[in-house]
C-alpha cells in the first residue's frame, strides 16, 4: 500500500499548537541527538565575524571586497567638454611656438652671404650654418614636444587618451609652423634691404632657415607639411604612447589603493588570504604517543 492510499487504521501523530507533528513511540529513534539549535543558512557577509565578509578573512571590510569587485573610474567627460580642452590644447600648444622661434632665431646661426651682380651667393663654398639651423631647430622641435606631452599627462589626467593624443598631434605640427615662420622672418626685413641696396662685393649675413622641411602643397592645393617641421608632433605622440603604456592603471587614471586595517596580533595591520573558518578536525583517532602502553589484544 503507498502511502499516499487512505487507510482507516494508519494512526495519525499527534500535532502540537505550533503545527509541527509529535514524536510517537512507533517512530525510529534517531541516530543523531537533537540539536538545540534549527539549522541556519551560510553565514551572509555581515554576519562573518569580525566584521567581514563571506569568502575573505575575519576582519574584513565590506569596502575592500567592493575594491576587488569593482575597477574605479574618473567619471567621463561630455563631449562638448572634451572638444573644449582639445582646442584649447591645440591653440596653447600653437602658441608656444612663438618661443620657440624666438629661441631658435637666437641660436642658431646666420649664414654669411656676398653681394654680387646676379645676387647673394654663400661667403663660403660650403657653409655649415644652414646645416646648423636645421640641427637646432630639430633638437628644440623634439624637446617642445616630449615636454608638452609630460606637462598634458599630469595636468590633464581626464584627457588621457586618443583625445589626448589628437591634441597634442595637431598642437604640435601648428607649433612647428609658427616657430618656423617666427624665427625666419626675424632679420629678413634688413637682409631684403640690403639685397636691394648694398654693392656688389659686400658681405652681410642671411637669417636662419629651413632645409630639411616645410610645406608643400600636394596637386598644387592642399599645403602638407614635411620634414622637421613634424617634430614636434612626433616628439610628443611618442612620449604619451610611452605614458600611457607604462602606465599601471588599464583605465589611464589613477584607481584607489586598497584599505588596510588591523586585524593582526599586536594591531598590526596586515593582510590575510586564509580561509575564514579553521579545518574542522578528523574523526581518526589520534596515534599512541612514545611510550605508551599497547592496548590489550582480545
Amino acid at each position: 500500500m503507498s502511502p499516499a492510499t487512505f487507510d482507516p487504521d494508519r494512526r495519525v501523530p499527534p500535532v502540537d499548537p505550533a503545527g509541527a507533528p509529535l514524536p510517537s513511540a512507533a517512530d525510529p529513534p534517531s541516530a543523531d541527538p537533537p540539536s538545540a539549535e534549527p539549522p541556519s543558512a551560510a553565514p551572509s557577509a555581515a554576519a562573518v565575524p569580525g566584521g567581514g565578509v563571506s569568502g575573505y578573512p575575519p576582519g574584513v571590510p565590506g569596502a575592500y571586497r567592493s575594491w576587488l569587485e569593482l575597477r574605479f573610474d574618473e567619471p567621463r567627460l561630455p563631449l562638448r567638454r572634451v572638444v573644449g580642452l582639445v582646442g584649447a590644447v591645440v591653440a596653447g600648444l600653437t602658441l608656444l611656438g612663438v618661443p620657440l622661434g624666438l629661441l631658435w632665431a637666437r641660436l642658431a646661426p646666420a649664414t654669411p652671404v656676398i653681394k654680387t651682380a646676379q645676387g647673394a651667393i654663400y661667403a663660403e663654398p660650403q657653409p655649415e650654418q644652414p646645416i646648423a639651423a636645421d640641427g637646432w631647430f630639430s633638437l628644440l622641435a623634439l624637446g617642445l614636444g616630449i615636454l608638452a606631452a609630460i606637462g598634458l599627462w599630469f595636468l590633464l589626467r581626464r584627457l588621457r587618451g586618443p583625445a589626448g593624443l589628437v591634441a597634442l598631434t595637431v598642437g604640435g605640427i601648428g607649433a612647428a609652423l609658427v616657430a618656423w615662420q617666427v624665427g625666419r622672418r626675424i632679420g629678413w626685413s634688413t637682409y631684403q634691404r640690403l639685397l636691394a641696396e648694398a654693392p656688389a662685393g659686400q658681405a652681410f649675413e642671411r637669417p636662419v632657415d629651413l632645409r630639411a622641411g616645410g610645406v608643400e602643397r600636394v596637386l598644387g592645393v592642399l599645403p602638407v607639411p614635411y620634414g622637421n617641421v613634424l617634430l614636434v608632433a612626433f616628439g610628443a605622440a611618442v612620449t604619451y604612447t610611452l605614458l600611457a603604456g607604462w602606465s599601471r592603471w588599464p583605465s589611464l587614471h589613477p584607481e584607489p589603493e586598497p584599505p588596510l586595517w588591523s586585524g593582526g596580533p599586536g594591531g598590526v595591520d596586515q593582510v590575510s588570504w586564509g580561509s575564514v573558518a579553521p579545518p574542522a578536525p578528523t574523526t581518526a583517532p589520534e596515534p599512541p604517543g612514545p611510550g605508551a602502553a599497547e592496548p590489550p589484544r582480545g
